[in-house]
This record gives structure tokens, sequence and C-alpha cells, in this order.
């Protein structure tokens, strides 16, 4: 991103920080009508991606946008203001029979180009691809055999599908419309949180309860990274915000670079599973399933603890092997100076409770950021003034607009997807493939949405990935009882966890470029700490426990079997429970945890029996002397 100066930076600075203010309001006082609201978010937050994002990153000017810049960022907002202007009539048209006008036409291919670029400068050249690969499926479609043939598209339909129909996706479809409401006040809440000295907050809070034990800056990075995620919930800020500080201290105490970073990218991934804010994909689903957000909430409590959970584990276990120390004394804050910041959790407290109130998403954030800035002001070191206060609102517009454009790409892939019935036809194949086994169903779904996270962020992988496999997830897992909820969180998990699996791994990438290691063996230790994400993805369709269902038994017993398996899991792997193992007695640990992780043919207390007892019969032979082989 381009370091703006002189009257151009204030100025993209007001423009950014006042929108977002406007959007904040709208989130406690109503919204607009649909259309009216999503084309002004897209009207006011794409054009500056033309202006902050250069075209290329060495030829382009480094400090102010050319003039091919601003042409780009003129004709981006020319079809979106001629839609917000129109608002009425739009909403009124009836898609595909209502003439769509040469003027139409014009604009929507100028939205979609523009739209592309943007995507393509400021979010990621994978998107921007596979959006400009399903308009062109529309175009050649009827020349493809098989399941790919789709009937004949006229160019005037295929561009009126793509931006002008919001029933069906789009650029103004209903994805548009919860970024453009709740998730952009969620987004205001999140930058106050941070510019309150929130972030200060979690990072002392870190550092006090686990920089005194083994692998101390590691223990550190999880727990700051984590709670950072229920500020931010984008995986790559939590790397970039946390990474800074824990992934040098992690390398001083003994921990490679390409491990340090992988801790921290697993860690910040999380941070998208962490109620109360989560990620975008999260209000995503709510929108979706029409399932009310404090709900989701509370299915994904148990699991993001889980997650974290087994990369404190893994990062005990491997600290524990090398025989690392803990944080120095001097780094480790006193409690006195956590105290000094404890009042500012008051308004995620207001957050959670309107939550669990059913209040609206947007409403409960609104008056969660008000809370925010109303409780900065007890303390002097945390008192929010007016550069505070427009600090924080233009960095949720450096947010929002980003979001907005690759939302946006996401919507007209949905839509293309729906038009050509390739959703049905996707979906299909992956059906057959499973032939009628659910197991492996989720094993496609699951392959599907990490492949789609190569070269697209979490919430559009999501979405795509939550309208192919989705459906066929319910028809086969309808003698389990698996409904709807269950099978939008298995496939989150996985969009979420593909920010770190290789090859490609934007969160991973960003930790390693931190760590100056390589980005592929980043990225293997990201997923290898973050193996939880598979377990607990599954868990959600095999032990609903775990979403804080049935009875107390079946909770608990749902918990236990994750929290013994990913012990087995992690401690195998590291090659380290009480003493240091062997490799056979890894492979058989590793074996235990992944049958008791996996192994759903086999009744809940069986596998909870295998776990346990696999765990404390080693840890039995351990402490008592029993000779264990040191490995090389």
């Amino acid at each position: 991103m381009r370091e703006l100066s002189g009257w151009l930076r204030g100025a993209v600075t007001l423009w950014l920080a006042g929108w977002a203010a406007v959007h904040l309001y709208f989130g406690g006082f109503g919204f607009p009508e649909p259309i009216g609201m999503r084309s002004l978010h897209l009207l006011v937050f794409t054009p500056p991606l033309f202006l902050l994002y250069p075209a290329f990153a060495t030829r382009s000017p480094a400090h102010r946008p050319s003039l091919f810049d601003w042409a780009w960022a003129t004709a981006s907002a020319a079809p979106h203001l001629w839609v917000f202007v129109n608002a009425g009539p739009v909403a009124d048209r009836m898609e595909y029979v209502d003439e769509f006008t040469p003027l139409m036409m014009a604009l929507g291919i100028t939205c979609l180009v523009t739209m592309l670029e943007a995507i393509r400068r400021a979010v990621e050249p994978g998107l921007a691809w596979m959006v400009a690969g399903c308009i062109l499926y529309m175009f050649v479609g009827h020349h493809l055999p098989g399941v790919l043939n789709t009937r004949v598209f006229t160019t005037p339909e295929i561009v009126e599908a793509a931006w002008l129909v919001p029933t069906a996706g789009g650029v103004y479809g209903p994805l548009t419309g919860i970024v453009a409401t709740t998730i952009a006040v969620f987004i205001l809440f999140g930058a106050f949180m941070q510019g309150s000295g929130t972030g200060r907050l979690f990072s002392n809070l870190g550092a006090a309860v686990a920089g005194r034990y083994t692998g101390g800056p590691a223990k550190v990075a999880v727990i700051t990274s984590g709670l950072f995620g229920t500020m931010s919930g984008s995986s790559v800020s939590n790397v970039i915000t946390t990474g800074a500080m824990t992934i040098p201290l992690m390398v001083k105490v003994g921990y490679r670079p390409a491990v340090a970073g992988g801790i921290e990218s697993a860690s910040s991934v999380g941070g998208a599973l962490m109620p109360p804010v989560m990620g975008a994909a999260a209000f995503v689903m709510a929108e979706i399933t029409n399932i009310p957000y404090g709900d989701i909430l509370v299915a994904a409590a148990i699991g993001a603890v889980l997650y974290y959970f087994a990369i404190l584990a893994a990062v005990h276990f491997e600290a524990k092997r090398a025989g690392m120390e803990p944080m120095p004394l001097s780094d480790i804050p006193a409690w006195r100076e956590v105290l000094a910041d404890v009042h500012l959790v008051l308004p995620i407290g207001v957050l959670v409770y309107l939550m669990m109130e059913r209040w609206s998403g947007n409403y409960a954030a609104f008056c969660a950021t008000l809370a925010m800035v109303g409780v900065s002001l007890l303390r002097a070191r945390t008192r929010m003034g007016w550069r505070a206060v427009l600090a924080s609102l233009e960095a949720a517009g450096l947010t929002m607009a980003p979001l907005a454009v690759s939302i946006a790409g996401a919507g007209v892939v949905v839509s293309a997807l729906t038009a050509t019935g390739m959703v049905v036809a996707f979906g299909g194949i992956i059906k057959e493939l499973a032939d009628g086994n659910l197991g492996l169903l989720l094993v496609l779904v699951a392959l599907t949405v990490l492949v789609l996270g190569l070269g697209i962020p979490t919430t559009p992988s999501y979405i795509i990935a939550a309208a192919i496999g989705v459906p066929a997830i319910l028809e086969l897992g309808r003698p389990l009882g698996v409904d709807m909820l269950q099978a939008h969180m298995f496939t989150f998990y996985f969009a979420v966890i593909a920010d770190a699996t290789p090859p490609v791994a934007a969160a991973a990438f960003a930790a390693a470029a931190i760590a100056k290691a390589g980005p592929t063996i980043t990225s293997v230790h990201a997923t290898r700490f973050g193996i939880a994400g598979f377990t607990v993805g599954f868990a959600f369709i095999y032990d609903p426990g775990i979403m804080l269902r049935g009875g107390i038994v079946a909770i608990v017993t749902a918990t236990a079997i994750q929290v013994a398996a990913l012990t087995l899991i992690t401690s195998a792997y590291a090659g380290f429970l009480l003493r240091p193992m062997g490799r056979v007695l890894r492979v058989a640990l590793g074996i235990a945890g992944l049958a008791a992780a996996f192994a759903h043919v086999l009744p809940d207390w069986q596998r909870l029996v295998l776990g346990v007892g696999a765990l404390a019969a080693v840890a039995a032979w351990q402490r008592f002397g029993m000779p264990v082989r040191r490995t090389a």
C-alpha cells in the first residue's frame, strides 16, 4: 500500500474516516434501503483503492497516484453512483424482463472491469482470476461437454446477472449487504478496541499469564493472537500486529525462525474462529443460514478454545524437548500494569450481552463501540482524544475498502455459479465421488475449501464452498441429524485454516517475512500447530457436543475426546510428553490420537477410553522412570 503525503494523505484520511463514521451512525440508527446502502458502500470505498494501491509494485509511483490511477478511481465510482441515484427504479425493475439499456450495459462492464482491477491490486490476484473465469464461463459454457455444458447466455444477460440482479448474488447481492451493514460496524468496533489500548491489555495479559513458563514467548504469541482475534478476525493483520513482537522473542529463546513463524500464523489464523467477533465469514454465515449470530458464537466457543489448547500443547512439548527457557523477568509486565487497562474489557461484555439477548449484530457493535470510547475516558493512559478517534475511523475504513470489493467479487462468482447451474452440477460431482459415504464427502468438501483457499481470501472461499458443498452434506448427513449450522461450521473452519496451509498461505507468508524464513516450510509448521482445525471441523459433524448441544454428559464427553486426541497428536509430533519419546512410541501415540479424533465408527465412550487410556499409560510409564529412548 502506498504511503501518501501532503494534502492527498489528509483528504484520503478524512474520506475514509468520514464514511466509516457514517456507517457507524447507520449501525445505531438504521440503514437506508438495501440497494441504496450497497451501492453507497461500494461508491465510497472502491475509488480510494486505486489511490492507495499501485498497479505494479516496481513500476508505479510509490508515494502518489498516477493519472491512470485517478482515471481508474473515477471510472470505478460511476456505476455505483448511478445505482445509488436510481436505487428506487433499480430495486423495482423486473430482472431479465425490463430493458437492459445500452447505458446500463456500459456501466455494468465498467463496474466489472474496475472491480476486477481493484481486487487484483488490493486483495488477491487469484480472486480476480476466479471472478473473471466465472464470467468467461458464462460466455463459453455452452461449448463445453458433459456437466460443464450450460445454456447460451447473451452478453447483456451476463452483465446483468453479474451486476444488477441483487436477488441471486452479483455486485449488489446479499453478500455485499451484510458487509455494508453488520460487518462494517464490527470492523469499527475492532478498530476502536485497538485505538483505545485494548491491544496493549491483551499483549500484557498474555505475557503475564504465560511468560514465566517454558517456551514463554511462544505461549504469549498464542494467547495474544487469540485475544487480538476477538478484535480483528483477520489472520494477516493479526500476524503483522502481534508477530512483530512475538516472532523475534521466540527466535531469541531458541525456536527456529520457520517454527516461530508457524506458531504465530497458526495462532493468528485462529483469531477468525474466536468469539465474540470472529471473522467476516461468520457474519456471512448468519446471513446465509438465517441463524442468529449469538447462536453461532455459542456453537463456536468450545471449538475455538480447543484450537488454542492444541497450539499451546504443541508449543509446550516443543519447548520442553528443546530445553527452552521462559521469558526474561524484565520483559514480563507486572499484574498492576495489566490491571491498569482492565476496564477496557467492559465494552466486550456489553457486546456479548447484547448479542446473547438477540439484539441485532450491528446495533450491538454500535453500542459496544460507543462504550469503548466512553470507557477509555476513565483513565488517562487509555483516553481516546479526537486524534485517536480519527485514527480508529481511518483504520476501519482501510479495512472495509478491500473487503468491500472482495465480497462483491464473491457475489459475482455466486451469481455465475447459480445462473449456469454449476452449484448443482459441482455439488453433484462431489456427491457422486463420495458414493453415499458421508465421511468421504466431508473429506472432498474440505479439500475443495483448502484448494479455494490457495488463491482467494477466507470469506469468498467459504461462500463458494458453502454454496457447493453444504447441500450435499445436509443430504448425506440426514441420518445422523446433521443440520444447517453443523454443515456451515464445518465449511467455515476449513476456509479459515486454509490461510495457514501450503502451498499458498497468506498468514504463514506474512509470518515468514517477519521471521526471515522460507514461506513454504513456515506454512508446513503452521499446519501442524493448527491441527485442531482439522479435528474440530469434523467434530462439528460427528461430535455436536462441542457445539454445546445435548446434555452435560455429551458436551463433556465430546470435549474430553478432543482434548485427549489433540494432546496425543501434538506430543507425538513433538516427540515429548513428560520425557522425550522414541520413534515407535511417537507413532503409537499418533495413531491413538488420530483414532480418538476420527474413528467415528466407534462409540464415543470407546474413543474416550482409547484417548485417555493411551495418554495415561504413556504418562505413567514416563513418570515412574521406565526407560524411554531419546530421539536423535
